[in-house]
Parts: C-alpha cells; sequence; structure tokens
C-alpha cells in the first residue's frame, strides 16, 4: 500500500478580525501602529482576516494594497479578506489571500446581569464564528496544557483540572472551565454562542475571548488579575468579575 503523504481537515484556530469602516493613509497607519503598541507580542504574527463588508464608500484596489502592505508592515500576517465585492476579486488573489463571504448577521439581545464591585465593561474586537453549536458531554482535561500546545472541545464544554500555561490555547464551542491559572488564551464559544464563559481560578491570561470577542492581557491586569474570575459577553463588550 502506497504512503500516504497528507490529510486535509478542518481545525479551529485563532485570528484577528480587522473591521474596515474608512480609509485614509496616513490616519490608518497612525492607528494600526498605536494598537499593535498596546500589545506588541500578541499582535506579532497573527493571522489577519480583513472585513470590508462595513466599509462606507467604494474601496480602491491600490487602497487595499496599501492596508494589507502596512498590516504585513506592523507584524500582521492577512490570510484572507471578508465581504470583498466582485471589483476586488483580483485584487485580492493577487495579493495571496482568500476570498471569505460577508459574515451573517447575529443577533446580541442579551440579558444585562449585575456587575459585581471589581466588574468593567471591556470594549471587544470580533474574531470569527457565527453558527449556534450543538453540545455533547464536557471534554476534560487532567493534565496541565503547555506552551504550545491547543486543546478544543467541540460541540461542548471543556474543563481543564490544571493549569494553562503562557504560550497555549483552549478553545471551546461552549463554556470554559479552569482549576488552576489561566496564563495562555481561553476561546468559548468560538461558533457563535454569545451565552458562553470563562471560569479560572487564576486570571492572567494573554487573551480571553467569547463568541468572536476577545480582551487582551493588558486590560485584564485592570480588573481582577490573579483572582477568581469569569468572563462573559453582554453585548459586544466582555466583561469580566470576581468570583
Amino acid at each position: 500500500m502506497a504512503n500516504v503523504c497528507f490529510q486535509m481537515k478542518g481545525t479551529a484556530f485563532t485570528a484577528v478580525v480587522m473591521d474596515l469602516y474608512d480609509y485614509s493613509a496616513d490616519l490608518f497607519l497612525a492607528q494600526l501602529k498605536q494598537k499593535i503598541n498596546t500589545a506588541p507580542q500578541f499582535f506579532n504574527a497573527s493571522p489577519l482576516v480583513l472585513n470590508l463588508a462595513p466599509f462606507e464608500g467604494e474601496l480602491k484596489d491600490e487602497q487595499l494594497e496599501q492596508i494589507v502592505a502596512a498590516c504585513r508592515e506592523m507584524g500582521l500576517q492577512p490570510i484572507a479578506c471578508r465581504g470583498a465585492g466582485i471589483e476586488l476579486k483580483y485584487t485580492v488573489m493577487g495579493l495571496g489571500l482568500a476570498s471569505l463571504p460577508s459574515a451573517k448577521t447575529r443577533s446580541t439581545d442579551i440579558q444585562a446581569e449585575p456587575a459585581q464591585s471589581k466588574a468593567a465593561h471591556v470594549k471587544a474586537s470580533p474574531l470569527a464564528g457565527n453558527k449556534e453549536p450543538a453540545f455533547r458531554p464536557s471534554k476534560v482535561i487532567t493534565k496541565p496544557v503547555r506552551s504550545g500546545q491547543q486543546v478544543y472541545a467541540e460541540g461542548c464544554d471543556l474543563i481543564v483540572m490544571a493549569a494553562v500555561s503562557q504560550g497555549a490555547e483552549v478553545l471551546a464551542d461552549g463554556h470554559i472551565h479552569i482549576y488552576g491559572p489561566l496564563r495562555g488564551r481561553a476561546l468559548a464559544g468560538v461558533k457563535g454562542d454569545t451565552n458562553a464563559r470563562v471560569f479560572c481560578r487564576q486570571m492572567e491570561a494573554e487573551l480571553v475571548s467569547i463568541a468572536g470577542y476577545f480582551v487582551l492581557n493588558e486590560k485584564l491586569r485592570e480588573l481582577c488579575w490573579k483572582e477568581a474570575a469569569h468572563a462573559f459577553l453582554e453585548g459586544e463588550s466582555i466583561q469580566v468579575s470576581a468570583i
């Protein structure tokens, strides 16, 4: 029997989505530098999806080329464009990017809940994902999740009975429960469940994401740092509270 050279399969991974509303070369570059400087290690070499759907007016070929060049210069790795019109089709292809359809509108009619004393609203940014998950029994991990490892609980909650190290990534379609320090990245509701939450015994995360909206380490340090905490989505903002 011939040796199998490769296998193709779907997987989950973290990508940053940039919603583009308007474009002025100087202003765009200045705002991009400012954003990158808030978390340079996080954004360095991060895969980037350019969402052109909310752009007001008509984005020209040369403007898209400038945007992609600026992102690459700042260390981001553009991998795809979402919502690009037919007039930009060949430009997108020429830039070596995949063309993704516009995301469906997701309802965010969520009941607000009282915030605890240390709770704070954090404006987050969309990543991706709009489908409602189909749940299965929880996936339980009993060993530490170490740097460079990724654990994904497809269609269910994820329970980690140990630490999640810096550089590690845990993902779930449902809730994430971590009975130890969270020092890596935790992404709950990755297929769009806006009711998903992240619970941890000690909050030191690089990133917390819920249903595609995320908050970074720098903001988390201002909230419940090194405390038992949980995060949930309210509207398009992530709220982090001590527990």
